[in-house]
């Protein structure tokens, strides 16, 4: 008898009951009897052994297994069942519509709009009514559905030009449908329905997936990648093209703060659209609502300034119905083009998509911010920052602290805030304060200083001026007027030295384009990356990698092709995780010849601004800092 023994009950009912029999002689002195439960009532069966008889035994006949049986028994039910997974698995990749929730209805009510307005400043639009064209919101389900296709297409009125917003319905084992296009799950249908509208005689033009840069999640295809809604943007237009070149793409966002970040290129997009007040905007808290009509409509356009395409103004018919909407629209699009000359005149000529700079490029300019002057002393540092506001200018200390950088033969990063003067002028007011000369004694002084040596000074002015927040009082204002004091600032000494570089720095946050000041005032564009995302996290280990935080803003700046100085930036914790979060960062330097400085801020923040939160201090020692320059390549 072997050692062990698996028990069967030979029955019809045998599966219902597993009884392991030990064959131990103590095992069996100790328990007469052991069973071990499996969903179904099993019957306790006494242990078989010698001193037992069939009599004694009444149950139906037993089998028993040996080790090398069970083994047998064990492989071969393994083996089906990986063999079972394996075809389960081919069926679903190569039979996709099979088993799948039933279709979905292809007409749908998510985007009831209409075109109330329209846009285009070089007229590249047929001129016609605004109420031209003829909307309709579908659902494109992975299943084809030619006879509800045809329908759709046999009622399209004929003398309109059709816009049509294609939603794409998700899979089920999927969380959104971008992979799923770019997987070609999609690709049958999205030619199947191309082929059914382009029968049409009207013009087609497609919204497909529209809202996408709003921060809720009303939309599957919504808080995803900007990268991967692009990419699947491209795809879908590519194949509806390939059917028809007589579709037109439409790229469809509300006009929310960031929106840029999701644009797909000129070359898959014919026509761009706004929504006034869609359902995802309503929704939506990440920045506050502009209260003025007007201004909102204005923002809106004016987020889409890089864009060369014509733009279609939608609203839902409730709004529609508004009788004051044409005229609201109108006087939005009346100051535009009031403004037009600096706002408009000095945009890329040609966006790049990806901001690059392709030759080799030496190590990177290293700066620092350090009040305390822990690390001006090393022989690696070449530049140090100043922050300097209207009382340093007028008392003198800038004067002062200017020339002592200049005396240790560094270059100067100079952050000018306009306000905190000693004069009483409210500093609410500065950007206007600005443009009307109100400063104009300080900004001369300023520029007196700063030309009056051969070392490079970066002059930044008004920095991270598209945070939603009132830290400065330059925030949460008019991004045309703070395009026109920066404009101002640069412009205001005529000559302008050999030695100065003009630097625009927003923190690199969302919707940082949309103060962009102009071509003609840029030499670089600054971007602050420190580790904490946010001022609630205060555990080190949370913070967000140098790469990650570089690669998103660097993406939200790939329109204007300028190079990067990342005049501030900094990380908290112990000083093993700052050496190597550091070492990472200059790892991802070195992969970014577009990169021309960084500057370390080598203090702890301002406390008031962090309320009952302890200030981040991003202070590292001298080893650490000078870790960081030697892993620094000197050619990329």
């Amino acid at each position: 008898m072997p050692s062990k023994a698996l028990r069967f009950r030979k029955s019809t009912h045998w599966y219902k009951s597993l009884t392991y029999g030990f064959r131990n002689a103590g095992q069996d002195r100790a328990a007469g009897a052991v069973a071990i439960r499996r969903k179904s009532p099993v019957q306790i069966l006494p242990a078989f052994n010698k001193r037992t008889s069939a009599k004694a035994c009444p149950v139906h006949p037993t089998l028993f297994i040996d080790d090398h049986q069970m083994r047998r028994i064990v492989l071969y039910t393994l083996g089906g069942g990986l063999a079972i997974a394996f075809l389960f698995f081919l069926f679903k990749t190569y039979f996709p519509f099979q088993n799948e929730s039933p279709p979905v209805t292809l007409i749908n009510h998510d985007f009831e709009e209409s075109v109330v307005g329209i846009f285009d400043r070089k007229n590249q639009l047929k001129k016609g009514p605004v109420n031209s064209f003829h909307t309709l919101s579908v659902t494109l389900d992975r299943t084809v559905q030619e006879a509800a296709l045809q329908k759709l297409a046999s009622e399209l009125p004929a003398d309109l030009p059709i816009l049509i917003t294609v939603q794409m319905a998700g899979s089920p084992d999927q969380e959104n449908g971008l992979d799923d296009i770019l997987e070609g799950r999609f690709d049958d249908s999205i030619k199947t329905f191309c082929e059914a509208i382009t029968q049409h005689k009207s013009e087609i033009y497609l919204r497909w997936n529209p809202e996408m840069e709003v921060p809720v999640r009303l939309y599957s295809w919504q808080y995803q990648s900007p990268v991967v809604y692009i990419d699947a943007f491209r795809y879908f237009a590519n194949r509806c093209k390939a059917v028809s070149s007589k579709i037109k793409m439409v790229w469809g966002p509300v006009g929310y703060p960031g929106a840029d970040e999701y644009w797909p290129g000129e070359e898959a997009v014919d026509l761009i659209s706004i929504t006034l007040d869609g359902k995802s905007e309503q929704l939506a808290t990440a920045y506050p609502r502009v209260a003025n009509p007007i201004m909102a409509i204005k923002r809106k356009i004016h987020r889409m300034r890089f864009m060369d395409k014509p733009l279609l103004i939608l609203a839902s018919r409730k709004e529609k119905a508004d009788p004051s909407l044409s005229k609201t629209i109108q006087e939005a699009i009346t100051e535009i083009k009031k403004e037009a000359h600096g706002i408009y005149a000095n945009l890329p000529k040609r966006p790049a998509i990806e901001n690059a700079v392709t030759q080799e490029m030496s190590k990177p300019e290293i700066g620092v911010y350090d009040p305390k002057q822990f690390l001006v002393k090393s022989k690696s540092v070449q530049a140090e920052h100043l922050f300097i506001d209207l009382e340093a200018i007028q008392d003198g200390s800038f004067a002062k602290e200017f020339k002592a950088v200049v005396a240790r033969n560094h270059d100067a990063i100079i952050s000018m805030e306009p306000w905190k003067d000693r004069i009483v002028r409210k500093d609410t007011n500065v950007l206007l304060n600005t443009i009307s000369g109100v400063y104009d004694d300080e900004f001369r002084a300023v520029y007196q200083v700063i030309s009056a040596t051969t070392q490079t000074v970066y002059l930044r002015f008004a920095h991270e001026m598209e945070i939603p927040i009132q830290r400065y009082a330059w925030q949460s204002q008019d991004p045309v007027l703070y395009s026109k004091a920066f404009r101002y600032f640069m412009n205001f000494d005529g000559k302008r030295a050999k030695n100065i570089r003009r630097v625009w720095g927003p923190a690199g946050d969302r919707g940082s384009l949309e103060w962009w000041p102009g071509d003609d005032v840029v030499d670089y564009i600054s971007v602050a990356i420190y580790g904490l995302p946010d001022k609630n996290i205060t555990d080190p280990a949370r913070q967000e990698s140098f790469q990650t935080i570089y690669s998103r803003k660097q993406h939200r700046m790939r329109l204007v092709n300028k190079p990067i100085f990342v005049t501030e930036f900094g990380v908290k914790g112990p000083e093993d995780f700052q050496k190597k979060w550091l070492e990472e960062a200059a790892n991802v330097l070195n992969a970014h010849p577009e990169v021309v400085g960084v500057c370390y801020f080598n203090l702890a923040d301002n406390p008031k601004v962090w309320g009952t939160i302890p200030a981040p201090d991003w202070s590292i020692s001298k080893p650490t800092f000078d870790h960081f320059v030697r892993t620094l390549a000197d050619h990329r």
